[in-house]
């Protein structure tokens, strides 16, 4: 789903700017209202969990891969806005260091997965769980269900952006100039990887944190209603979170197994192979940011597996690095604009 630049017009990604913006800017409010210092761990855990999750490719019959998101785990911890928060700092470390979705793409790769992702499994969790207690069965239950309806809903999201291009955008002779792909290709595409593989996996691990969580500390799935509160004396603890997510990082070249690219994430290249020819608008646009230093979190000359893999892990480590240096930047901004308020 990190759609790459050239496959939409500058007037979609535009638009999805004019959406974006001023949802960020809500998000960022209503986070600041009940944000505490004492759970600003937890999110930059998020957004590395989801950051590294994004890691893990899976193959895809057909000789594509698709990869889970973490954004309904994330909307089911700290709720849809700060889950927003959280997948937005991970798309942009990834566009920008990895150049793993588009700059221009980037409104759209948000929207699709830091917007429709959490608010839709936010909203399947809640109507399962209900009033019940934190410890019961439907939490985690909604939470497994929530995340693969919403992983589904943002697939299906992309496949419609992805389809519309040829409609919208074309030659006189009908020949596309963005994503080539009609809707009755896109769409179906789109949603057999992530109904069959791609959204049971979100689901499976949804459900097992969330499990694991009403069994450690089931408090950490209401940390909303915890941050409005007033603070307990004892400190919550986050290394075992931490070593998680260590792990998560040092087994992160297992995602370098599953060979092809995703459907729609081709290069220039590769449909000119496909298709035997590069739609005009998207060799304008591939080209816009061609700095990401680690490109498909790879170097040139590492091209062994086991070379290829430190380099993975090495990428893991920076990203999760400054995810956590951005959500700390995040949480100081709020803290002295609150002052400035006060």
């Amino acid at each position: 789903m990190h759609i790459p630049d050239g496959y939409l017009s500058p007037s979609t990604c535009v638009s999805f700017g004019v959406v974006m913006i001023p949802t960020w800017i809500a998000a960022a409010r209503k986070v600041r209202n009940w944000l505490k210092s004492r759970y600003i761990p937890l999110m930059a855990i998020g957004a590395a969990f989801s950051f590294t999750i994004m890691m893990y490719n899976v193959p895809i019959p057909g000789g594509t891969t698709a990869h889970a998101v973490g954004g309904g785990l994330l909307a089911v911890v700290l709720g849809p806005w700060a889950a927003m928060i959280c997948v937005t700092i991970a798309l942009a470390i990834q566009a920008l260091l990895f150049g793993d979705g588009g700059i221009w793409t980037f409104t759209a790769n948000c929207f699709n997965m830091a917007l429709v992702l959490p608010f839709i499994a936010y909203g399947v969790y809640r109507l399962i769980s209900g009033e019940s207690q934190l410890s019961a069965k439907r939490r985690w239950v909604g939470a497994a269900v929530g995340g693969y309806v919403g992983l589904n809903a943002a697939a299906l999201c992309a496949g419609v952006e992805l389809g519309l291009q040829p409609i919208l955008f074309h030659t006189a002779s009908r020949v596309p100039l963005y994503s080539p792909y009609p809707l009755s290709v896109a769409v179906p595409a789109m949603l057999f990887a992530h109904l069959i593989l791609a959204g049971p996996i979100e689901a499976v691990v949804t459900a097992l944190v969330v499990r694991h969580l009403q069994s450690y500390d089931a408090d950490l799935l209401n940390v909303q209603a915890l941050s409005a509160a007033p603070l307990p004396s004892t400190p919550v603890s986050y290394r075992k979170f931490w070593w998680a997510l260590g792990v998560l990082i040092v087994l992160s070249p297992l995602g370098l197994l599953a060979s092809g690219t995703a459907w729609g994430e081709w290069g220039a290249e590769e449909l000119q192979k496909m298709l035997g020819f590069i739609p005009s608008g998207m060799q304008r646009l591939a080209g816009t940011w061609s700095h990401a230093p680690f490109g498909d979190y790879s170097l040139p000359g590492f091209e062994s597996f086991w070379s290829s893999a430190i380099i993975y892990i090495l990428c893991a480590i920076i990203g999760v690095g400054m995810i956590s240096l951005l959500t700390y930047l995040f949480w100081r901004f709020q803290v002295a604009e609150r002052k400035e308020q006060k």
